[in-house]
């Protein structure tokens, strides 16, 4: 099924060997109370960098704001991935592989849908889920095996999955998004403190 992403990974690592070009990892601790989940990896982000959102413009915004609500610690320098943790969350993505063009197919992100349910399921203090954009959002629904009617998509949307699991919903942090004023800092930063506010006792 992932025959596609496997190829264009390939060809990254011949033209990029010194890139990570592989599936990516979650970044966080395991005893995080919330989990953050993107679209995949940026090409010349996490595929490069080995790390969620590290190193693209997406992640330019998301972990200064992660240090603004408390989410992270330290400082957010591309050049020193040690000088950065997260503070009770973790960042995921719903497709672990980096797509070409950044679009990957409904099979690949069905594919990639057991590792999510792994990732949840691994955390044993989870409490809420925020969803940068929409793909991200139904791969959630989907993981719960919820109707995506009963849960629409919207900026600042919150909803109450089974089991009582909050569900917080942004627009991608992408530079188109944020460049044509769909996305600013201000309603993004909202939407992250109103998710790091639902996990605190």
């Amino acid at each position: 099924m992932c025959e596609r992403l496997v190829a264009f990974r390939h060809d990254n690592a011949v033209a990029h060997p010194d890139w990570y070009n592989g599936a990516v990892p979650s970044f966080g601790p395991e005893t995080a109370r919330l989990l953050i989940v993107g679209l995949a990896p940026g090409l010349r982000g996490a595929n490069r960098t080995g790390r969620p959102f590290w190193g693209d413009f997406a992640g330019d915004l998301l972990y200064p704001t992660l240090l603004k609500t408390g989410l992270a610690q330290g400082e957010h320098d591309v050049l020193r991935p040690e000088a950065l943790s997260l503070v009770d969350c973790m960042i995921t993505n719903a497709v672990r592989c980096v797509p070409p063009q950044n679009k990957p197919t409904g099979g690949e992100i069905k594919c990639c849908r057991q590792f999510l349910d792994g990732r949840k399921a691994a955390l044993p203090n989870l409490r809420a889920l925020l969803a940068i954009g929409r793909v991200a959002h139904d791969s959630i629904l989907s993981s719960y095996a919820v109707k995506k009617r009963d849960y629409p998509f919207a900026h600042g949307a919150r909803h109450k999955l089974p089991g009582g699991l909050l569900l917080f919903d942004t627009f991608h942090c992408s530079r188109l998004n944020t460049n044509t004023g769909r996305l600013t800092p201000e309603m993004f930063e909202r939407v992250v403190a109103d998710a790091a506010a639902s996990v605190r006792d």
